[in-house]
């Protein structure tokens, strides 16, 4: 036979299963709410990785544009063409290694404005291998400038539209790098950018050459002036080493192009010299 409870008993047992009840409850609303909750760490990880993707450099093709190529020309064009695919991935792995330094128009001025003028070099070369046995394409120059397709990065190469949570300000460690100017520079001391004169070691220059090497070296007085000038307009952008990164080492690379065309004028007709890429790399003179 079953005995009854007392009645302090029954309030116990009431007691107790109301307070199960209530830490369940408050259990499960607890676990709704956080389920319910945005992960704070992971926006904040989710906001590192978007800042930090560089995105990636596209740029139009040249191959698709010219005309058929003469044989004797098929070689030239063909390395001319790969060394544009090669300008493209060293400017991908450059903008990749820089994310994140200079200011909001470093990779234009860092990345996408040396990549322009490589490939109006490249493409300039292409169109004269044709041209030496066949008619000479035009219009290849306007397919040298390449854009920047932004992943979380300055958008519209450099012009301080962002996507994402990215910045297009300069961090504070680059704006205050910024006072050095370049390469041991102050911001109100520019310096002058020094190359080595070509001219004066050039043999003796065919007749047949002559117009053509005359024009490479006004080239390379025109290419020392517009370098001074963008180290002018430039001062105080970048970090300690965007002078190099954004003049010098663009201004070596159409040198370089520039006096291969000098070499290559006077080997035509004549002993083509040799090491004038030597004297391509310039030197900033505070």
């Amino acid at each position: 036979m079953s005995r009854a409870l007392p009645k302090y008993s029954k309030r116990r047992v009431a007691l107790v299963g109301g307070a199960a009840a209530v830490a369940l409850s408050g259990a499960v609303i607890a676990g709704s709410a956080l389920a319910g909750t945005p992960d704070q760490s992971s926006g904040t990880n989710d906001a590192r990785t978007l800042a930090a993707a560089p995105g990636t450099i596209g740029c139009p093709d040249v191959a698709s544009r010219l005309p058929a190529v003469p044989a004797s020309a098929q070689a030239e064009v063909d390395r001319n063409l790969t060394l544009l695919q090669t300008q493209i991935a060293e400017a991908n792995k450059r903008l990749a290694d820089t994310v994140g330094q200079g200011g909001p128009n470093f990779v234009n001025n860092a990345i996408l404005g040396p990549l322009k003028d490589k490939r109006v070099a490249t493409v300039n070369r292409i169109a004269t291998a044709i041209g030496r046995t066949a008619a000479k394409p035009t219009g290849l120059d306007a397919l040298a400038p390449c854009t920047l397709n932004a992943a979380g990065t300055a958008a519209g190469a450099g012009t301080g539209t962002t996507t994402g949570t990215a910045s297009a300000a300069p961090s504070t460690a680059a704006t205050q790098q910024q006072s050095t100017g370049g390469t041991g520079t102050s911001g109100s001391a520019v310096g002058t950018i020094s190359c080595p004169d070509v001219a004066s070691r050039l043999p003796a220059v065919p007749a047949s050459a002559q117009a053509e090497v005359d024009r490479n070296l006004t080239l390379l007085q025109t290419q020392i002036a517009e370098a001074n000038k963008r180290l002018a307009d430039t001062v105080g952008q970048g970090g300690p080493n965007f002078v190099q990164n954004a003049i010098l080492g663009p201004l070596a690379d159409k040198r370089k192009s520039t006096v291969d065309r000098i070499a290559i004028a006077i080997g035509r007709t004549s002993a083509k010299p040799a090491g004038l890429d030597s004297l391509a790399a310039c030197t900033l003179t505070e």
